[in-house]
């Protein structure tokens, strides 16, 4: 294989990256993975050096020490000077030629469909969406929290549990089980004492996360509150959704919605029926379907659009990672 006919794809995400060395023709030549990628916490150099070692190794495996073209799907490259400041990066490490640098929910879109055209919501840690268009119209939102009017996803609801939780508890809310239900899974018999142990880092606070699945639990136990949590973040993916389909005129068309991250695609009953039934109303020609190819092939099936590949090319990519 020519250096000049290679791809190095890239999937970063909170928890882990995955990156693959791809020939012109779609052979996944080689692949490896790394650790988290945050630039937000450890600064734009430090995170690109942390890629920089599961890069290295599939170089070596691959037996090449340069790409041509470098498609990098990154988590926190959430606004355009974002992509800009992470792609100058990428570029001055010598990877590749060219380097393309998108938001990380596009692997996760273009992993799900056969043709750059959807729309992708993936709740994972937070909740972001995306769409786009085989002409190279894209749909997003800056999805960096409260600040930009987002609600939700697994760091959101276990939040929104334990406000819930306390106010139950102590009398200014409504009751619920689960102020019983988060306390329990710690070992802990009130609220109260959950509080104290979260502040008082008696439990690390990266454990908060743990409490989303709790949250579940007890809404499919038939607990109100915790239902009306579950039914919120069904309306916060559908509007998110709809918004992004109504941007690139595809609300009246049929067009897959994929539905990504760790809340989505765990399919918990309540969550993924009333996502469907509120698409049904809004968009009914939309196609929801949950993702369940890597997120790494999105950026390779990405790098392959840009260089003009054969679908055949794209076929055995797709091959490789879903086989």
């Amino acid at each position: 294989m020519g250096l000049s006919a290679s791809l190095l794809a890239v999937d970063a995400g909170n928890s882990k990256t995955d990156v693959a060395i791809v020939a012109a023709d779609g052979e996944v030549l080689a692949t490896a993975r790394g650790g988290a990628f945050r630039p937000p916490a450890v600064g734009v150099e430090r995170a690109v050096d942390a890629l920089g070692e599961a890069v290295t190794r599939a170089f070596a495996a691959a037996g090449v020490g340069s790409v041509e073209h470098v498609s990098a799907c990154l988590a926190n490259a959430d606004l355009p000077v974002e992509e800009e400041q992470l792609a100058a990066a990428l570029h001055a490490r010598g990877w590749g030629a060219r380097v393309d640098v998108r938001n990380d929910t596009f692997a996760v879109l273009r992993a799900g469909v056969d043709e750059p055209l959807g729309v992708a919501v993936v709740c994972g840690a937070g909740v972001n969406c995306v769409g786009m268009r085989p002409d190279g119209r894209t749909a997003r939102f800056p999805a960096i929290g409260r600040l930009s009017g987002d609600w939700g996803g697994g760091w959101g609801l276990a939040e929104e549990a334990l406000w819930h939780a306390a106010r139950a508890e102590d009398g200014r809310g409504r009751p619920s089980e689960l102020a019983r239900t988060l306390p329990a899974h710690f070992g802990l018999g009130s609220m109260y004492a959950l509080i104290e142990a979260l502040h008082l880092r008696h439990i690390e606070p990266v454990r908060r996360h743990e409490l989303s699945p709790v949250l579940f639990a007890t809404a499919a136990d038939g607990d109100p509150l915790a239902r009306a949590v579950v039914d919120r973040q069904a309306d916060e993916v559908v509007a998110m959704a709809t918004v992004a389909l109504t941007r690139l005129d595809l609300l009246a068309g049929r067009t897959p919605v994929l539905l990504g991250g760790s809340v989505l695609a765990a399919r918990h009953p309540q969550l993924d029926d009333r996502i469907r039934e509120l698409l049904a109303d809004v968009a009914p020609e939309a196609v929801p379907r949950v993702v369940t190819a890597r997120p790494v092939l999105g950026a390779v099936l990405l790098g392959l659009d840009r260089a003009g590949a054969a679908p055949e090319a794209h076929a055995r990519a797709r091959a490789h990672f879903t086989a």
